[in-house]
């Protein structure tokens, strides 16, 4: 009798984690709608301002698209990375969630390391956000983007703590859900930064 009272309260509290792992779930949707309306806002401002040059360079001027390819390559592989996480996941192979993490991080640092770059070697050569509109917006919709992608590294960094100490727990299943969100939201934004700004502003 008690293993069966044992049974049903383990059975209750797991869909306990389940209804709560689906709110969760439901709340992050709500916050990605918003953070749309953000990059929504940054685009149409950049739309505005993209030909005021005030005399300064042009995009075609200071872009190098070679270089921002790379950058989506990196992008774009650690999205397909963090998808293999998940299937990881799925299996509940708590050494490949890891594994597949890691890698998925350190694309994602590339990628920042590259933005980094990129927005120094524009400022040592006078070409600010200060400098004119069209920078002023261009380095605020591409800047927002990488503060996310810092953002969503650092909370990969601690969810691979979590996963490491605690195992795949329906909790951190339940982040890494939320995060592959995110991640998968962030790669769709740069693909839509990389066309309207990169390539349309050096055709």
């Amino acid at each position: 009798m008690s293993h069966v009272v044992h049974n049903e309260t383990a059975r209750e509290q797991e869909h306990g984690h389940e209804d709560a792992g689906s709110l969760s779930l439901f709340g992050f949707w709500v916050y990605l709608m918003t953070d749309c309306i953000l990059f929504a806002t940054l685009f149409a401002t950049y739309a505005v301002l993209g030909q005021s040059v005030a005399g300064g360079p042009s995009a075609a001027d200071i872009f190098e698209l070679p270089y921002v390819l790379v950058e989506t390559f990196l992008l774009l592989l650690s999205s397909i990375t963090y998808g293999y996480a998940m299937l990881a996941n799925h299996r509940r192979d708590k050494r490949w969630v890891l594994r597949w993490l890691g890698v998925t991080f350190l694309l994602g640092l590339g990628f920042i390391a590259m933005e980094i770059n990129e927005f120094h070697q524009l400022i040592s050569e006078g070409a600010g956000p200060e400098r004119s509109a069209f920078l002023t917006a261009f380095f605020t919709l591409v800047g927002t983007h990488g503060l996310h992608v810092l953002v969503g590294l650092i909370w990969m960094a601690l969810l691979m703590m979590q996963v490491h100490q605690r195992g795949l727990t329906c909790a951190n299943a339940t982040r890494l859900s939320c995060l592959s969100l995110f991640w998968h939201f962030l790669d769709i934004v740069w693909v839509c930064v990389f066309t309207v700004v990169y390539l349309f502003g050096v055709i």
